[in-house]
């Protein structure tokens, strides 16, 4: 009998081993509640106390210092106490968890342990936030969700983009009404041309006049020419598209101004101008300078005019995102007047940690330490900010150039007219001629 017994025991157990793998292939979610939540917890409830005495997250309630008669003893703290943690709560393919912090104790503690969570846990990643004064949330995320990510939905606006997935698990948006302008980084293979068609294919549908400005003569923006309403190919062709731009923004502020109200959006449909929303992509290429008085008063001009556009612009539906592969201050001080104004990040894997620094340093120091971490495989990946002011990574959906061509020639009809901008750019082709 015990030999059908240790078999019949050993088919099942191979039959669950096949049955979980399949499950956890095809609906990692049900994985996730059925096995992954509850071993995750007691790894968490069985080490918190000794991960907390390791990093210096445990505070003893007696002194490191006492006096025994005449005498000052100084010793280590005797008997620390871990802070309290709540019961963890499942989320889609993870957990949270919150901590009440010890008196003197700040976020940044947390932060700096994150690495020790994620180990003691055998998980793929935790974040740590403050909701609220005195308490830290733990976000613990099971496995890598931007490894095989799903075609995340959103409802179509104008204005915005579906770009991909949120680690979260959550839909990728860019809004530009709720954010206007911003400024996309990555090494060559990282994903960044991709996003930019994705974006591109996004917004060819609506009723938004695209520009661009494609200093490599074109090779990357110049595939979807038949969606743009203008495109320049050399910086001499940015300046007159980007002049042209600035004067159209002032009679938009002219309008704004008759009818008493302080941006576009509060004017009647019938008075509105389109939206135009103004793409750069290797922003290097209208701030490098060959010495020559020619190049810098060039170079001068596309400072000054990306910067009003950017400072005036979001309110008068006109819009920025400026891509590139390296952005730092050796560009020039307009690059980084520039960067103040573009609220949006997204960097992608980079070859220098300044470029990384100079596009998520202001916001969060972690979030540049996570962009660093990127690999050469991990391509559309990238670190974004979020609507509420924070940060996650993310991977952009992919959208290959051909399909991106498809979608552009089959909107090419409905295409704005920017009359100011082409004769703009018909004057600096006559002029070359």
């Amino acid at each position: 009998m015990a030999p059908y017994i240790i078999s019949f025991a050993l088919a099942v157990l191979a039959w669950m081993l096949v049955v979980g793998d399949l499950v956890r292939r095809h609906r990692p979610a049900w994985h996730w509640y059925l096995v992954g939540y509850p071993v995750t917890v007691c790894r968490v409830l069985f080490t918190w106390r000794r991960v907390t005495l390791l990093n210096d997250l445990s505070v003893s309630r007696l002194p490191a210092r006492t006096l025994i008669g005449h005498l000052l003893v100084k010793g280590d703290p005797v008997r620390p106490v871990a802070p309290r943690l709540s019961f963890p709560r499942p989320t889609r393919l993870g957990l949270t968890a919150v901590v009440r912090l010890h008196a003197g104790q700040t976020p940044a503690t947390y932060m700096q342990a994150a690495d020790a969570l994620v180990h003691a846990w055998k998980v793929h990643a935790v974040r740590v936030t403050s909701p609220e004064r005195g308490l830290v949330l733990l976000t613990a995320i099971a496995s890598d969700p931007l490894q095989y990510p799903g075609l995340a939905t959103a409802p179509t606006e104008l204005l915005s983009a579906l770009i991909g997935a949120r680690e979260t698990g959550g839909a990728w948006i860019m809004d530009l009404r709720l954010v206007p302008h911003w400024l996309i980084v990555g090494a060559t293979r990282s994903g960044k041309s991709t996003l930019l068609a994705r974006l591109i294919t996004q917004l060819a549908p609506q009723p938004v006049a695209l520009v661009g400005i494609d200093c490599k003569g074109g090779m990357e923006l110049g595939l979807f020419g038949g969606r743009l309403s203008a495109l320049a190919t050399c910086r001499r062709e940015a300046v007159a598209v980007l002049s042209a731009l600035v004067v159209d923004m002032q009679e938009r502020m002219s309008a704004c101004r008759s009818a008493g109200v302080r941006s576009v959006w509060e004017l009647p449909d019938t008075l509105r101008p389109v939206p135009v929303v103004v793409i750069v992509d290797e922003i290097a290429e209208l701030y490098l300078s060959d010495g020559t008085r020619e190049s810098r008063a060039e170079a001068e001009q596309c400072s000054t005019l990306l910067l009003r556009l950017a400072q005036l612009g979001a309110a008068l539906g006109m819009h920025l995102v400026v891509a590139g592969q390296r952005v730092g201050s050796d560009l020039g001080s307009g690059v980084t007047a520039l960067r103040a104004q573009l609220g949006g990040r997204i960097c992608h894997r980079v070859n220098d940690p300044g470029t990384a620094e100079m596009t998520l340093g202001d916001l969060n120091k972690d979030a540049v330490a996570v962009a660093q971490a990127i690999t050469a495989e991990e391509r559309g990946v990238a670190v974004c900010t979020g609507p509420e002011g924070g940060w996650s990574r993310a991977r952009s959906h992919l959208t290959s150039t051909g399909e991106a061509v498809v979608i552009t020639k089959k909107y090419a009809a409905t295409t704005p007219e920017l009359p100011a901008v082409a004769r703009a750019l018909a004057a600096v082709e006559g002029n070359s001629e």
